[in-house]
């Protein structure tokens, strides 16, 4: 499916980063958009089967903003500092005509989601994440080979991306040649549960956005992040991530239990890093509360929100 097919059209808005390209549409007259920012390896197309799979339930998501970010799919780089990347991210809808927004990311996307909430708490009506990289990630993303056994798989495919780099205007041919032969296709099998089930369409997709140089300066900028500014969010945040997911650690969880003050974790059993890819429909509704949420959180609502910090698992056969 391409952007016409979910009608979305293709919008380029400038702002203090460069211009950003952006999928947008299907409004429904509601001044809430629903925002998308994709991980370090994908564009707004890694969210065609979460947007495919709410129309099939017809609860279709509306007022999208699918984001490309700054050194993926059709947006230039570099890629900018997170909290300059963050205004950006509210500049776009505010463009497009919504002075709130809910916003889910995935992987990086769910960090710069949480990092929008924090810097604007009072037009942020809620926050989803999909297997948001955490403290675990930058550690090993710092010293890949010290700490690659927190995560082995992350390690490699920093290394990897190091090589790449390296490797300069040779890397995209040696790109186009292992997914040509169906190598990529099978280097993608550790970032899902069932690799077998996954269109090859997709992990081409994933392969076509391999950009060692955006991966690595997205990790390095990273670095130094804080999370204690995630301290001033003040809507539910709801996160998912798959039992199998070989790139994000259990630990940063609780972690973020502790800092956010309505948080709560749901585990799909059979995904890995990309539930919104292998299980949309198991998605969609457990990230329920940040679809319906339609008004921003109230100045000092603090008192009125429940800290959570569980953690819920839920088989393919979950109804929550």
């Amino acid at each position: 499916m391409d952007a016409t097919d979910l009608g979305l059209r293709r919008v380029v808005v400038p702002t203090g980063v460069g211009p950003i390209v952006v999928r947008a549409g299907r409004a429904s007259g509601n001044p809430v958009a629903t925002v998308l920012l994709h991980g370090a390896a994908g564009s707004w197309r890694t969210w065609v089967p979460l947007i495919a799979a709410s129309d099939a339930l017809r609860l279709p998501l509306s007022d999208i903003v699918a984001i490309d970010l700054p050194g993926w799919g059709e947006t230039p780089g570099p890629v900018p500092d997170p909290a300059d990347l963050a205004v950006a991210v509210a500049a776009v809808a505010r463009a497009l005509g919504y002075p709130r927004w809910r916003i889910v990311g995935q992987s990086l996307g769910g960090v710069i989601a949480l990092d929008v909430a924090a810097r604007f708490p009072n037009d942020t009506v809620a926050v989803g994440v999909v297997s948001p990289s955490g403290a675990g990630a930058r550690t090993v993303g710092r010293r890949p080979i010290a700490k690659a056994a927190r995560l082995p798989w992350l390690a490699g495919m920093v290394l990897a991306m190091r090589i790449l780099r390296a490797l300069g205007p040779l890397s995209a041919p040696l790109l186009r040649v292992l997914r040509r032969t169906g190598l990529l296709h099978r280097l993608a099998r550790p970032l899902f549960r069932h690799p077998d089930g996954v269109d090859r369409a997709v992990t081409d997709a994933l392969a076509t956005e391999i950009r060692p140089t955006a991966f690595l300066a997205a990790m390095q900028a990273s670095r130094t992040h804080d999370d204690g500014v995630w301290r001033r969010i003040s809507c539910p945040v709801r996160s998912v991530r798959g039992e199998h997911d070989v790139f994000v650690s259990a630990r940063d969880a609780h972690d973020w239990a502790r800092l956010m003050r309505d948080y709560d974790d749901r585990v799909l059993a059979d995904s890995g890093h990309f539930a919104h890819v292998e299980q949309p429909v198991e998605t969609l509704r457990a990230l329920r509360e940040v679809w319906s949420a339609h008004r921003a959180p109230a100045r000092g609502a603090g008192g009125r929100q429940r800290p959570t910090g569980q953690t819920r698992r839920f088989r393919d056969d979950a109804r929550s």
